[in-house]
This record gives structure tokens, sequence and C-alpha cells, in this order.
């Protein structure tokens, strides 16, 4: 019988190399890729491009006997990732980039090729789940087994085709036992840490990445008082976020928070922090998993940023894509751009970005 072919994406670390263990284990034919997503000079970042840990997964490849291959999707990597993340910047929006790039590249594009390749699936080192149910006839997507580490979150905009054809071999594994194996097959990465920043800015700066991708500097505007008082200069909205305290350099009777951005403007209105708190927002291109349409209230929990914790909600249909939230009580600072992703105990119904 021949083996169903795999394509493994392969950052570098010790997940996705431990995940090409358990694939090739399991009987699959598994070829390794990484992804080349940017050139370093264009963001201005040390070296020559996004591909500093392609070694590591390239030794991996080769202690395993598997083939191991670079595609270079830096022109959808700065379409769907970059660019959009400026734009939404600019427009007084805080995207997820993780998000952007599972959808439009990481996934998206890896789909793509593995179908021209003739290969029957993708693969990576997520922590997630995949399962079909019969009785809705649909492809589930599920947290992972591990919650302090799950990713579900980061993989709602997968589509039925999508889920029909990926793998998540760590889904039912925990980090310390990845490691532990990665350390007993001598994987040249089972020690190596976890990346904990966006690829592209890994000093955590977004203004600064964004000045130096537009060649420009924000404008200075003014911080203005939820009550009409305005209380000084900003240096420009990019460099602040919804329930940001820190940095803001204005003396008041009590802690200040940024509530809101009139890009137009070019307003930052500051408050007191019970301003942030909100019981309901708009989701919009909302993509749904674990039922092809809402055709009422659903109760579920709510999780409107990667690392809060879902809390309980109802959601119903607001339009086309579009799904209004209410959450049981307020939630404190609900970004817009920020993806918001909705769930009935460890599976996901769906999820979409903040209005």
């Amino acid at each position: 019988m021949n083996k169903q072919k795999v394509l493994m994406a392969m950052s570098g670390g010790v997940d996705s190399s431990t995940a090409a263990l358990l694939l090739q284990e399991a009987g699959y034919d598994v070829v390794g890729v990484t992804l080349k997503m940017f050139e370093n000079k264009e963001l201005g970042l040390e070296g020559d491009s996004s591909l500093a840990n392609a070694g590591d997964a390239k030794q991996v490849a080769d202690k395993m006997g598997f083939p191991h291959y670079v595609f270079d999707f830096c022109k959808f990597f700065r379409a769907g990732v970059i660019d959009h993340f400026v734009r939404e910047y600019e427009q007084g929006r805080t995207p997820n980039p993780c998000v952007d790039c599972n959808k439009h590249v990481k996934l998206g594009q890896l789909f793509v090729r593995a179908a021209e390749m003739g290969y029957a699936y993708v693969a990576t080192g997520h922590y997630a789940n995949v399962k079909f149910d019969e009785a809705r006839g649909r492809w589930l997507l599920l947290r992972g087994e591990d919650r302090q580490k799950d990713q579900s979150y980061m993989l709602y905009t997968l589509t039925q085709e999508q889920l029909a054809h990926i793998l998540f071999p760590l889904g039912h594994m925990h980090k310390t036992e990845i490691r532990d194996r990665a350390e007993t097959e001598g994987l040249v990465n089972a020690r190596k840490p976890d990346s904990q920043d966006i690829c592209f800015v890994p000093d955590g700066d977004y203004a600064r990445v964004i000045e130096r991708i537009t060649k420009r500097k924000p404008a200075p505007g003014k911080f203005v008082h939820l009550d009409g008082t305005v209380l000084g200069s900003h240096k420009g909205q990019l460099h602040y976020t919804i329930g940001q305290r820190k940095g803001l350099g204005i003396a008041y009777a009590y802690p200040l928070y940024v509530i809101k951005k009139d890009i137009e403007k070019n307003i930052v209105y500051l408050g007191p922090q019970d301003a942030l708190f909100s019981d309901t927002l708009i989701a919009e291109n909302c993509n749904l998993i674990s039922v092809q349409e809402l055709k009422g209230p659903l109760r579920v929990t709510a999780k409107p940023r990667y690392r809060a914790k879902d809390v309980p909600a109802v959601i119903e249909p607001a339009g086309e894509g579009t799904v209004r939230v209410t959450f049981d009580e307020p939630q404190r600072a609900l970004t817009p751009g920020q993806a918001v992703v909705f769930y009935q105990d460890d599976v996901v119904v769906g999820g979409g970005t903040i209005r």
C-alpha cells in the first residue's frame, strides 16, 4: 500500500520537528518544508532573511531521512501579513498577524503547494486537534490537550476543505512530553527556547517596524480626555493601543488609559479604566466551523484575545459575515482588529475580527 504523502511545515523549533517524527512513525511519507517569509533588510532587521532556523529543520530532516525544502513565500507574506499589518495600524486598529499568516500564507499557500505536488495532507506543529463529526457532517477544530499551549484561537479561519486535509500530530501531547521525546531521539533543537515574538517584530516595537516599512514617521496629535479636555500631545497614534496605560507621559488625578482613537482628527482619547469595559462587540469577516450558519442566538464562550480566558457569551447573526457578541459580564479593552473566537467546550464554533 502506498504511503500517504504529507507536507510538514518545519520552523526549526522542537514542536514541528517532533511532529515530523511522529508522522514518520505513523507511516506517512513526510517531506519537510521551511517557509521563507521576508527579507530582513526590507524591515531593517539584522541578517539576510527569515530563514535563521532553517538549518535546524534541515538537520532534523537529514537525521530522520526525509527530504527538506525551502519555499519562498515572501510575496504572499508581504501582501497578506505585512501590508495588512501596516494598513490596520494606520487605521487605528490592532491586527493579529499570526492569524493572518495562518490564513493567507503558512496554511493558505501551503495547501495550494501541497495540492500542486499531489500531497494528501499538510501538517504543522500547532497545539490543536481536528476530527470529523458524523452527526453534524462537518470537520471540527478542537483545542489542544495542553491548554497552556493551545493554539486553536490562531486557526479559526480554517475551512472545511482545509480541516479535511490537515494533521496536528501534537494535539494530544503536552510540551514536556514533546521536549522529552525530542531529547530521547537526539534532535538538535530538543531544548531550544520557544519564540515569544511576532517573527518580523522581534523587539516588540510595532511602531518602529511600521516606520521602517513606510519610511515615514507618524504625525503627532492631541491626547484628549473623554470629557473633552486637551491633556497634551502624543507622538503618533501608531504608538498606542486600546487599554494602554504606560508611556503616555500624562500626569493626572487618577491613572489614565487609552480608550479609543479618532484617526481622521489624529486624537487619542484617554480616560479612567472603567471606560474600557463593554459587554458587546461586532465581529466581522467571520468564519464558522462547527455550524454552517447561525440561525439565531447561540450560547458559547468567547475569547477576545489570544492570552485571554474565554468567557460566557451569546452570539447571534448581525448581517452577512457578521456576528454580534454579548458577554455575560463586561470585558476590558475589546480591541478593534483583534480576533474573537467562539467555543463550545473544546470545540471551536468559529471566529471573526473585532470591528
